[in-house]
């Protein structure tokens, strides 16, 4: 909210605007449902329902209880209302942070009562988890279940009433099996209206962001939520120093590099200091101009921007000022005012240490459009066993390829980038180098490809090795089958178990001991030539005959590729070690 008296009031303390983030899987409503909160607010007929701020939409609460009817009364609520971030989803979610926590206040998972719990559904359920965000879920599309009759704008209850039987039964079957992914993921949840506590339980809200049916619901129970629980953490000196997030870093015509920032605590003024975290040492620039956008009245003028004087928590505002080129979406941003410089560049510091990813001295290269993102994405591979060598905000640069390149191991020589793009000539260089490059906009997928690419080069790895190294065979010439006694012998043989192979040093067992007796030479479909041995001196029909392992290849096969060995040629393993082993216990371990 703009307020240019607010730095007259000195240091006093107020509540802020809770920060709402919207997240889930595409296609299940996010925007869609934040456009119907804001054509609410419109609706609802008021001059100046809504205000619209730099990546947020401000609802306040007279204008929630207009909406909510009934539900809301304005008089049982402290808190101003509630201010929506705009772009939804991840992106949004894991760019804002404050202190080295997640900055929105509260969230809302968007969930398609069709669908169900999707992959980034589960995405979002992690990152709430792992930022411990309180949240509710709107369970959208309830238009959408057969039989439903849309009564457009009105609480979901009272929808439901006037609903058939059938059609009451199919979504009360549908977000009872949502009830049941949430619990899967570790959370207790039921409909809104039977939730008592919900620091222990996750309310549902049935909502349609086509026809509005349960968006009254939605806001009553942020709200509700909001004034329970977080009324104490709202608390701001709106009369301080500025303190926000970098939501993005844009090029404006006319003022250059700006930020887009949420401020969520004290007042930013347009003659403020600010500090800013950038990709190397904090940022020390002076604000040029404060920039919000037009009422909605005056938005076909040519100026999309207006300048204000200041800017109150919580609000989303650009700023314009010198220097921002290596400025970071998902740094923090604090005014100086009359504190010593070195002091704030000191915390702007440590909160960018806070959120460093711990690197390896060898593996992959991670790149990521914010600081948020790449907190999360590093958590994931952390997850899945990954390292990382190296963890930038930023597109993919020829410098990212040089590094992969120089990788310990093949495996290692990649870069992950999530939702940036790659240079071209950092493409080419890739080409060139056999560097592999992964970008996708959703971080399962991305650590998935990245894993799929890993077991292909194991499983290419594990093929060249069982390629090269000697198999074990047990096999037994077959009586009347001897074409040739000797120079070289020629008979008929039967494999019992394991791979026969061309080459293969032939032996006999005799007191616990391998005897050779002759070096496998040539496999015909028909039969087998063994060279050396002569039939009825070192073998004779019937004799039960074995290929002759390597100490060193025995160890492998048994340590390393168990899994890559048919069952026969395991089997043919197991016996052999054990005749080893009644001599030399410790043999090929």
């Amino acid at each position: 909210m703009s307020d240019a008296d607010a730095t007259d009031a000195g240091d006093t303390v107020s509540l802020r605007t809770p920060i709402v983030a919207v997240l889930g899987h595409v296609d299940h409503g996010k925007t869609s449902l934040l456009d119907e909160v804001r054509g609410s607010a419109v609706t609802a007929g008021e001059s100046g329902a809504i205000t619209q701020h730099i990546g947020a939409t401000a609802v306040p609460l007279d204008t929630i209880s207009d909406i909510a009817g009934g539900l809301v009364d304005p008089d049982d609520f402290d808190l101003p209302g509630l201010l929506f971030i705009d772009t939804p989803g991840h992106h949004s979610f894991s760019t804002l942070r404050s202190r080295g926590g997640a900055l929105a206040d509260i969230a809302v998972l968007v969930v398609d009562v069709n669908d169900g719990f999707q992959p980034q559904t589960l995405e979002a359920v992690d990152i709430l988890k792992r930022t411990q965000t309180p949240f509710i879920v709107a369970a959208n599309k309830i238009d959408t279940v057969p039989g439903w009759n849309p009564d457009p704008d009105t609480p979901v209850q009272q929808s439901l009433e006037r609903q058939s039987e059938r059609a009451e039964s199919r979504l009360n079957e549908q977000l009872y099996e949502l009830i049941g992914d949430l619990s899967d993921n570790d959370f207790s949840a039921d409909m809104y209206w039977r939730v008592q506590d919900f620091r222990a339980n996750v309310g549902v809200v049935p909502v349609s962001a086509e026809t509005g049916e349960g968006i009254s619901d939605l806001l009553t129970v942020l709200m509700g939520l909001s004034q329970s629980y977080l009324k104490e953490e709202m608390s701001v000196d709106v009369g301080g120093p500025g303190v926000g997030t970098v939501l993005e870093v844009a090029e404006e015509r006319g003022f250059g590099t700006t930020l887009d920032l949420v401020l969520y605590d004290g007042t930013l003024r347009a003659d403020d200091t600010l500090v800013v975290g950038g990709t190397g040492d904090p940022i020390v620039t002076d604000v040029r101009a404060l920039l919000q956008p037009r009422p909605l009245a005056e938005i076909r003028t040519e100026k999309e921007f207006e300048r204000v004087e200041s800017v109150r928590a919580a609000a989303g505002v650009k700023v314009a000022a010198p220097d921002l080129d290596d400025a970071m979406a998902g740094a923090p941003v604090r005014a100086v005012r009359d504190r010593p410089l070195s002091e704030v560049v000191e915390e702007v510091r440590a909160e960018l240490a806070d959120i460093e990813v711990t690197t390896d001295e060898d593996g992959v290269v991670v790149k990521a459009d914010t600081l948020g993102s790449l907190e999360a994405i590093a958590a994931a591979l952390e997850d899945a066993e990954v390292p990382v060598v190296r963890a930038e905000v930023g597109d993919v640069a020829p410098r990212d390829v040089a590094v992969a390149s120089t990788a310990d191991e093949p495996k290692h020589e990649a870069v992950l980038g999530f939702n940036v793009d790659v240079l071209e000539d950092a493409r080419q260089e890739a080409e060139a180098d056999d560097v592999e490059l992964f970008v996708d906009e959703v971080i399962y997928q991305l650590v998935d490809e990245y894993e799929d690419h890993v077991e292909t080069i194991e499983r290419a790895q594990q093929e060249q090795v069982l390629d090269k190294i000697q198999r074990p065979c047990r096999f037994r010439v077959l009586p009347d089958h001897v074409f040739r006694q000797s120079n070289p012998a020629v008979v008929g043989v039967e494999v019992l178990s394991g791979t026969l192979k061309r080459n293969s040093r032939v032996v006999t067992w005799a007191d616990g001991e391998p005897e050779r007796v002759g070096q496998l030479k040539s496999l015909q479909d028909a039969g087998d030539d063994v060279d050396d041995p002569t039939v009825g001196r070192q073998i004779e029909e019937g004799d039960e005959l074995w290929t002759e392992l390597p100490e060193k290849h025995a160890k492998i096969l048994e340590q390393e590729l168990s899994d890559e060995i048919p069952a026969d040629e395991l089997e043919a393993l197991g016996m052999y070690l054990d005749k080893r082993r009644t001599r030399d216990p410790f043999w090929g371990k």
